[in-house]
């Protein structure tokens, strides 16, 4: 008689991607050493930190997905921020901060995709030439001083709320939307993954790569701009240093959130869970008085753990 096949069945641990393994445990775990980590007011409190930190990790992803990589993002946000402050106390508009922002912001965008896409420099080396431009035009433009007196129509939006929602976490969850929609949705978002995947096809299918990684970056930059509207109503000012190793954690989030650096591949939604993620792990750490050095060192810890799960995961 022949034997029954043996089907093995699938590890439940394959169907659990590290960044929510690695969330779930931050959560308990400050929830035991942190005091007043699980109130209500401190976990709306970490949603809201992270509002500005989803704004550039979203980006982040799709330039990941192209193989590049954006330095200057931190640095970008900071000059935006400023723009915005500087603008709005001009003005005393929102609006008119808000453009001015994005603007400048888009403009550094598309001089970071045609360095990488036109000129052809890497990715790295491309964006910490800009990043150091953000950062030079930033002391200038602010003369190494906080800009303060910001109308209250900025002030007021990181504080306000919509049906008892921060707005910021609803300016966070709307963009979240948006590039959702964006990247599975449209042609476009087929694109961004034919850049990092198969560069090639879009020749064949008479598309201009080049363009598509200018524009790919040129929303990176936009999202800066929109993002230095949230940091500047959050200091209640513009300051010249605000948003510098933001890119760090923005990049770490795209990492832990499983997006691979190559072929591609993405999770918007695994960028969100990273996002939380660094959010919990740097409000845990704020909450037991450890110091901004070592959030520095653990957020880098986060990443090599949530990696070694997902390759011990796709391992079993």
């Amino acid at each position: 008689m022949r034997e029954a096949a043996v089907v093995s069945q699938p590890n439940p641990l394959q169907r659990i991607p590290g960044v929510a393994i690695v969330l779930g445990t931050l959560i308990v775990l400050f929830g035991a050493i942190a005091p007043g980590f699980l109130t209500p007011a401190n976990l709306s409190n970490v949603l809201v930190q992270s509002t500005i930190l989803t704004m550039l990790a979203l980006p982040m992803t799709l330039i990941i997905m192209t193989e590049g990589l954006d330095l200057s993002m931190g640095a970008v946000l900071t000059l935006t921020s400023l723009c915005v402050a500087i603008v709005s106390l001009a003005t005393q508009s929102m609006l008119l901060g808000l453009g001015a922002g994005v603007l400048v912001g888009a403009a550094f965008g598309i001089v970071n995709g045609w360095l990488v896409a036109i000129l052809g420099i890497p990715p790295f080396v491309a964006t910490l030439g800009t990043l150091g431009m953000a950062q030079g035009l930033s002391l200038i433009v602010s003369d190494g001083q906080s800009v303060v007196g910001i109308p209250h129509s900025v002030r007021d939006i990181y504080s306000a709320t919509l049906l008892g929602i921060p707005v910021p976490v609803v300016i966070a969850l709307v963009t979240y939307v948006a590039f959702h929609g964006l990247l599975y949705h449209t042609r476009f978002g087929s694109y961004v993954f034919a850049l990092g995947g198969n560069r090639e096809a879009l020749r064949y299918a008479g598309l201009s790569p080049n363009k598509l990684l200018i524009a790919v970056y040129a929303i990176g930059g936009t999202m800066a701009g929109i993002a230095g509207l949230l940091m500047t109503a959050r200091m209640n000012s513009g300051h010249p240093t605000a948003g510098l190793g933001l890119e760090f954690d923005a990049i770490a989030a795209v990492a832990v959130g499983g997006t691979s650096f190559e072929r591609g591949n993405g999770w918007l939604l695994g960028t969100l869970l990273g996002v939380i993620a660094v959010g919990v792990l740097r409000n845990g750490l704020n909450l037991i008085s450890l110091p901004s050095s070592v959030q520095v060192a653990s957020v880098g810890v986060l990443v090599i753990v949530a990696l070694f799960l997902d390759g011990l995961r796709s391992r079993t």
